[in-house]
């Protein structure tokens, strides 16, 4: 339970320190925060603190269906993608037990990176601190990483254009955050890279934190560490710009090439033999051998020799070539667009009321089914048939009459007592009161009781359905399409798991 209330909080912790965790800030009519609702310019919501409950909702639990590491549950810290309550896709970084003993430390660290925003990062968004768990949240990046179109394309490599941009892109990004006093950016490399809903690059908010208290800055094999990090454990804005380097190597060769072995051969000016041969010569030499010298800057052993961040962005600047062309086309992949007004597969009774938003119809529909989805989602012991009991089931009873009887305050009233004890959780119920509230002109607290119906019974399509409804009487109708949609789905799922 407890789906939808949030511990959202919008306070800078590094303020006032004593109200990290206890700090709670006022809800508006709908149940949003004002954390929440606050949204930062280019549409990203503003940094806040996420309740556990909201973040296993999002994440179905940490299912490993949901997860978006590279490495998968063997990663150290697992990233796995996630859906808000109010739609946003989310990444969610899950540290290992204990790596932030220290809820305050890691919450300052967090808001420190929640204060950034820039078109050229994945943005941080929030984080949650809840017993030993420790997690991260940012924008979902949804067209994978710069290793994958590197190193494990399927279709098409990165043409050259797109790799002068990506390098751009992400000096302009560690530019940014050096600005705004975050210089420091652990273990960058292609994994770190993403690539947005338009196929522009971004660089990770992650990097911006260690996997750890006290643990390393650098996962990647030596070779590919700086060496200064490898005499002290340090990093240091000499060490970005060198681990800046090793990205450069990789978008040059499209392969992960040690920089001892890749500095051996630019001085021996097997500058041909270090380009990526699917690239089939379609780049410019004279580009190519700019980015060679800048990357063996990078990669010079004493760190006052390498350039700053500045001079990353100098250099790559004036090589870019077709401004004009959009990033999803350079990358192969469709332009992001709306979604459908209508859902993509066929409705179901309960689903076309829906649609056509026939509250009508939905009651006769929710009365005919009754209680036959609510199985299964509570065992009780004979223990627990109390007098509390007892009188809870009363409540629901007498709310089930008023909702065929379409007393629908009564109903209410009913639903709300049976809900407050807590012994038993009904699914039906919230829908029942959902509809209750819609009938009652109440969208809002509609779409929260269909949400806690979601949480008591994720695959329910008519938990969808009545968020559905909801949505589009609060004039969110791209997300009661979505909504729609995915009941649909759900439904077509269950029959073909019925016919098998």
């Amino acid at each position: 339970m407890g789906c939808w209330h949030s511990s959202l909080s919008s306070k800078d912790p590094t303020s006032d320190h004593r109200h990290v965790h206890t700090h709670k800030p006022p809800r508006f009519s709908n149940g949003t925060t004002a954390a929440a609702a606050a949204v930062s310019d280019g549409g990203v919501p503003a940094f806040s603190e996420f309740s556990l409950a909201e973040l296993k909702t999002a994440t179905n639990n940490f299912s490993s269906e949901f997860i978006v590491s590279e490495s998968g549950e063997k990663a150290p810290n697992v990233v796995y993608k996630g859906r808000l309550q109010n739609r946003r896709w989310i990444a969610v970084k899950k540290f290992t037990k204990l790596a932030w003993p220290d809820p305050k430390q890691f919450a300052d660290e967090a808001w420190g990176v929640g204060k950034l925003r820039h078109r050229r990062v994945a943005n941080l968004i929030g984080y949650c601190c809840d017993g030993d768990e420790r997690l991260l949240v940012a924008e979902y990046m949804p067209n994978d990483t710069l290793a994958k179109h590197l190193f494990h394309w399927e279709n098409q490599t990165l043409e050259w254009a797109m790799r002068l941009r990506v390098a751009l892109y992400i000096a302009e990004a560690l530019n940014y955050c050096s600005s705004e006093g975050r210089p420091l950016y652990h273990d960058l490399n292609a994994y770190r890279v993403l690539f947005d809903e338009n196929g522009d690059p971004c660089l990770s908010c992650f990097g911006l934190m260690k996997n750890s208290r006290d643990g390393k800055s650098y996962s990647t094999n030596l070779a590919y560490t700086p060496p200064e990090y490898l005499r002290n454990g340090r990093v240091t804005p000499e060490s970005v710009v060198f681990s800046f380097g090793t990205v450069l190597l990789d978008l040059l060769s499209g392969k992960h090439i040690p920089p001892g072995h890749a500095l051996d051969m630019i001085r021996g000016k097997n500058i041909l033999l270090l380009m990526d041969s699917h690239l089939e010569g379609n780049f410019s030499t004279e580009e190519a051998t700019v980015v060679l010298d800048l990357a063996s800057r990078c990669l010079q052993y004493e760190p006052r020799e390498r350039p700053n961040i500045k001079d990353l962005v100098t250099t790559l600047s004036p090589l870019q070539s077709k401004p004009e062309v959009a990033s999803h086309v350079m990358l192969g992949i469709p332009k992001n667009e709306e979604a459908p007004p209508t859902p993509l597969h066929p409705l179901s009774a309960m689903g076309d009321a829906c649609s056509r938003m026939d509250l009508t119809a939905i009651h006769q529909i929710l009365v005919m089914i009754h209680y036959k989805d609510d199985e299964g989602t509570n065992e009780l012991s004979f223990q627990e048939w109390t007098q509390q009991m007892r009188d809870m089931l009363e409540a629901r009873k007498r709310g089930d009459l008023a909702f065929r009887d379409k007393e629908f305050k009564t109903a209410i009233d009913c639903y709300s007592q049976f809900i407050d004890v807590g012994t038993m959780v009904s699914p039906t119920v919230y829908a029942r009161r959902s509809l209750c509230y819609l009938m009652c002109d109440q969208p809002d607290a509609a779409l929260r009781d269909a949400m806690q119906a979601q949480c008591v019974y994720p695959e329910w399509s008519t938990a969808f359905y009545m968020q559905a409804v909801a949505l589009s009487k609060l004039d969110m109708h791209k997300d009661a399409a979505d909504m729609l949609n995915e009941a649909a789905i759900l439904e077509e799922k269950k029959r073909g798991g019925r016919g098998s």
